[in-house]
């Protein structure tokens, strides 16, 4: 089965297989196609944007949010703790952990406090795709198995930065990897750590816009 995977920008990918189209954190990025489904890892504007999301959405629409996005959005959204999963036709989809508990917006207010958003682990086929969300190296990581394209945040400041998010990759053990949340911090450092110290995974570095497909 082929997966195509087009970064939209900052934590905003589309994603195609299964005849079925995703969207997740829609926020950057020009939008098309119409949804089958949207995965919102937290309500923060930049990743949960209502207007592309009334802009892709049809009646049939699954949209998996925090509860807190549904005053945003305006509807009805079906929300996923860490460790629940559902399923929207043939996809797969379990909600997994996301947080901050090194980086504070004041002493002891992290950015993203635990239960406050999550990541997704969506399975089309055979292959897993993990969006990580906003969240900084976090133990449950360690814990996932099976991941084989990996969505990982390196921008710093509210996420992991290119050094920790390479530590990541490297404990996920993914097939691929594309760093996402980008900010200012230079994705080939990252590409340069994680290819340095693991022949088996492929850092796929993308500009918005472009494609990665996978089969």
């Amino acid at each position: 089965m082929q997966i195509s995977i087009r970064w939209l920008g900052h934590a905003s990918f589309q994603i195609n297989g299964s005849d079925r189209t995703i969207y997740t954190d829609p926020y950057g990025g020009q939008y098309e196609d119409k949804a089958d489904l949207i995965l919102v890892s937290h309500s923060h504007a930049d990743h949960c944007d209502a207007s592309k999301v009334d802009l892709v959405r049809k009646d049939v629409t699954v949209v998996i949010a925090p509860a807190d996005c549904a005053p945003k959005i305006g509807r009805s959204v079906k929300s996923l703790k860490p460790g629940e999963k559902t399923s929207v036709g043939s996809i797969a989809v379990e909600a997994v952990q996301a947080y901050n508990y090194k980086r504070f917006r004041s002493p002891g207010v992290p950015y993203h406090p635990k239960g406050f958003g999550v990541g997704y682990l969506s399975t089309i086929g055979d292959k897993t795709i993990y969006h990580a969300g906003d969240t900084d190296f976090i133990p449950e990581m360690k814990g996932l198995k099976g991941v084989y394209l990996a969505l990982l945040p390196s921008g710093g400041t509210y996420t992991m930065d290119n050094p920790e998010a390479a530590e990541a990759a490297l404990a996920i053990k993914p097939r691929y990897v594309i760093p996402m949340h980008r900010w200012h911090t230079n994705p080939e450092e990252f590409k340069k750590i994680v290819e340095g110290r693991s022949a088996d995974i492929k850092v796929v570095l993308l500009k918005p816009g472009e494609t990665f497909e996978i089969t």
